[in-house]
């Protein structure tokens, strides 16, 4: 049985099938069910906002073709290149057939052909699967080759959009020019001599050629008992041309019953137009919709200055990088790869990642992000991720599996979506039928009228636009400001928001805490080595801390070490236990507490520092101060949120005093100290059982327990990599401010969704009626057909047009 999501197969890599025509949730919803009978996919995900498929299999040689085939019976293209390439090496018939079954055997490949006597192969491949350098080294491993030229170089998928952009463009301008010469015929001049055949004439190439797509479509379609959009506007304005010319050729039948021939060659011929009018301006706002991954993937640079033994620089496509390479980045350059720097120092202009638009100093053991531009100075940087591996290609994938994704609102459109032509359809035959029946004299000619007109003003494409348009600018509007969004049901849900529960450490404070004081119990410099190694072995940041400031202290072996969580370290040397960590864990071994050593830690509480204690098995020998401040920007942000109606709570592990202090400064009410990292999660239940709706924003390991149990997870930039990946929504900054940027971009989007959904049922709840003529009885109103042509194209245009407001009305005041 093929599953429904390819993430159900999360470590195969998809295949990935370009989809040209699928322009609505209807259209993805048929491509679903007809690859879900081929057989041999294992997996499968059909994505309108990337107009693509994912399929897994493990027979792409046997299945990638027959996926194609389905999708193209269906009415629907693949985007494929057809390339001839020269083959060499080639001596007999046998050597083509081998060369051709070679290259028919490579998964991405369609159909392929070679012609021994003109020495070349013709191919027909998918891009985003194979390129003519995969086929090349396939055909080399049985002894021939390929000519791959840089004339022969793929295409791009951009590119051949932009291509078949060009080409609506010009049946969009074919068929106008002809429908106007039509209408005025039509209108003005429907007497003069030969009008009707005038009309024919011009009419003809507007139907059967610019807008010969709709009538294969449907008829692809019909084949597989299946209905969508093409199927309506081939029904209306064929069945308005095939009246016209019967009752221009055999206008008598009309007449001997005492009625006027009327056609409709101008209905029809301004319905193909004004559809592909429409189609076009929607093509242009589709574009604009994915200008933010395009923004993104021409951050990647093509080729590398790599730095070789003796310091020889030297130009090279940055494929042929490896890890571990040293790069030389140049004033001005864009950093390829992502790296650490080795040598040399400048700013660094991360913002088109971040979001931040202040650049970075780099120097020496920092790192470097593909995509971020180089300042004045001059840098080498060792590779640390190549190719899919860079924060870049990560972001760019989340940012498309986002934007392919569904938010739960779309699942209700998808079963309308569903039902909403053959519905449509029914309605027409009745309204024809009903004027047939109790129209008088004109009952037929307004009957065709009618059920022309409602095949032409229903839109299933305004419904199935709704919601993937908004979700697609929403999603890239947030990876432009620096808020990673993994999928459209955290952006939806985020909406909701009522209650923020944030960790203290390193997501309100600069998570970089430093020792301001020590005080020993007995000066002993064998004590302050064991005190080092034990912190220097522990992750938290804390210990961090310590680390730093006892640095230069010798280290020694210690045994049985052990992390504590929410708690610190312990382990032996010398046959004794040895602690370090807050005052539960010396509670919890009943370790006693000095005199001088407990005043000098409460004097520091009332400071708000925080205490590491350091003991043996028997009694404290060290308590340190530590003190970490709140980020620049924390109280605004959460100023912010509050102004927002949310609750916002700071959870930690820290104690009451220390974390009471950090509550003050940053304008937070709700503090709970003390707690474990089970504890936040076992809160954030009793909050949601509160009826709250909780998001969670972490950046440590011990908040990916909470993480998991919010509604809505968010982890805060340089986190650890398990919160990242537990979070639903990741800030790439440690900005806080990101915070209420994001809850009002989800606001603003299900706002955009909405508003879509509303109108899109509204125009087809009212405008359906209209066209079948029920206000006619009561005010002798019957739209034209011309009209509701016009009306249906320009539905599905103002839908992509109010989600495109998104990118100028989503960002936060």
């Amino acid at each position: 049985m093929v599953k429904d999501t390819v993430m159900a197969n999360a470590n195969e890599n998809p295949f990935i099938l370009p989809i040209e025509g699928m322009e609505s949730e209807h259209c993805s919803l048929i491509i679903d069910k007809g690859l879900h009978k081929v057989q041999g996919i294992t997996s499968l995900k059909v994505e309108l906002n990337n107009r693509r498929a994912l399929i897994i299999t493990d027979d792409a040689m046997k299945v990638i073709p027959k996926a194609v085939h389905t999708v193209r019976g269906l009415g629907y293209y693949i985007t494929t290149v057809t390339k001839n390439i020269p083959v060499l090496q080639m001596t007999c018939a046998s050597c083509a057939i081998s060369v051709e079954s070679m290259v028919q055997a490579q998964p991405g490949v369609v159909q392929s052909a070679v012609n021994f006597a003109a020495g070349t192969l013709q191919v027909e491949y998918i891009p985003t699967i194979t390129d003519p350098e995969k086929l090349r080294a396939a055909v080399q491993s049985i002894g021939y080759d390929l000519v791959v030229t840089e004339a022969d170089t793929q295409a791009t998928l951009e590119d051949l959009q932009h291509q078949s952009y060009i080409a609506l463009r010009t049946r969009t301008i074919g068929a106008v020019a002809l429908s106007i010469p039509t209408v005025i015929i039509g209108m003005f001049f429907m007497y003069m001599p030969y009008a009707n055949y005038i009309m024919w004439l011009l009419s003809t190439p507007v139907l059967l050629w610019f807008g010969k797509d709709f009538f294969i479509h449907a008829w692809k379609q019909a084949r597989h008992r299946r209905a969508n959009m093409d199927t309506l506007v081939a029904l209306s304005t064929g069945v308005s041309y095939v009246f016209s010319v019967f009752n221009t050729l055999m206008p008598n039948f009309w007449q001997e019953r005492g009625l006027h021939a009327h056609v409709y060659f101008e209905a029809a011929s301004v319905v193909i137009a004004f559809i592909l009018v429409g189609k076009m301006l929607e093509e242009r706002a589709k574009g604009n919709t994915a200008s933010a991954i395009r923004k993104l993937i021409g951050l990647q640079s093509k080729t590398v200055h790599i730095v070789h033994a003796g310091g020889h620089v030297l130009e090279m496509p940055i494929e042929q990088v490896k890890k571990g390479d040293t790069l030389l980045v140049r004033p001005g350059d864009k950093i390829p790869l992502d790296g650490i720097v080795q040598t040399g120092e400048s700013y660094v202009d991360e913002s088109m990642l971040t979001g931040e638009p202040v650049p970075l100093h780099k120097r020496a053991e920092e790192k470097v992000f593909a995509g971020t531009i180089n300042g004045n100075g001059s840098f080498q940087f060792s590779v640390t991720q190549t190719g899919s591996e860079t924060m870049l290609a990560q972001i760019i994938r989340t940012v498309q599996e986002a934007q392919g994704s569904k938010p739960p609102v779309q699942k209700q459109v998808d079963r309308i979506a569903g039902i909403f032509v053959p519905i449509v359809i029914i309605i027409a035959i009745l309204s024809a039928a009903a004027w047939w029946l109790f129209g008088g004299e004109n009952g037929i000619t307004q009957g065709l009228l009618a059920l022309v007109t409602v095949l032409v003003i229903a839109c299933p494409c305004a419904l199935g636009l709704a919601t993937p348009t908004a979700i697609m600018v929403g999603v890239g509007k947030g990876a432009a400001q620096g808020m990673l969004i993994k999928d459209a049901e955290s952006l939806e849900r985020a909406r909701e928001i009522d209650t923020i529960v944030l960790d203290k450490t390193g997501t309100i404070t600069e998570g970089r805490p430093r020792v301001t004081d020590i005080m020993w119990l007995n000066a002993d410099g064998s004590l302050q080595t064991i005190f080092y190694t034990l912190e220097k072995q522990s992750a938290h940041p804390l210990a961090a801390a310590v680390v730093e400031h006892l640095q230069g202290t010798a280290s020694v072996v210690i045994a049985d070490f052990e992390n504590i969580s929410g708690r610190g370290v312990k382990g032996t040397y010398g046959n004794r236990w040895f602690y370090a960590g807050n005052i539960a864990l010396l509670r919890e071994n009943h370790i006693d507490i000095p005199e001088q050593l407990q005043s000098k830690a409460s004097l520091w509480q009332e400071q708000a520092k925080t205490l590491v204690w350091f003991a043996d098995e028997k009694v404290a020998r060290a308590a340190v101060a530590v003190t970490d401040t709140i980020k620049s920007t924390s109280a605004a942000a959460i100023s912010a949120l509050q102004d927002m109606h949310i609750a916002v709570y700071m959870l930690t592990g820290d104690n009451q005093r220390s974390a009471q202090a950090i509550a003050q400064q940053a304008g937070i009410q709700h503090v709970v100290a003390d707690m474990l990292p089970q504890d936040k999660a076992a809160y954030i239940r009793t909050l949601q059982q509160k009826g709250k709706v909780v998001a969670m924003v972490g950046d440590g390991i011990n908040d990916t327990t909470a993480l998991a149990q919010a509604d809505v997870s968010i982890a805060v930039g340089k986190g650890s990599d398990i919160a990242l990946d537990v979070a639903r929504i990741t800030l790439i900054t440690s900005d806080l401010m990101k915070l209420p940027a994001a809850i009002y971009l989800s606001r603003k989007t299900v706002a955009a969704i909405r508003q879509n959904l509303f109108w899109a049922f509204i125009y087809n709840i009212i405008g359906i009626p209209i066209a079948a003529g029920v206000l006619y009885p009561f005010t002798g109103f019957l739209l034209n057909p011309m009209i509701a042509g016009a009306a249906m194209a320009l539905s599905s245009v103002s839908v992509v047009s109010n989600s495109l407001r998104l990118k100028w009305t989503a960002s936060h005041p």
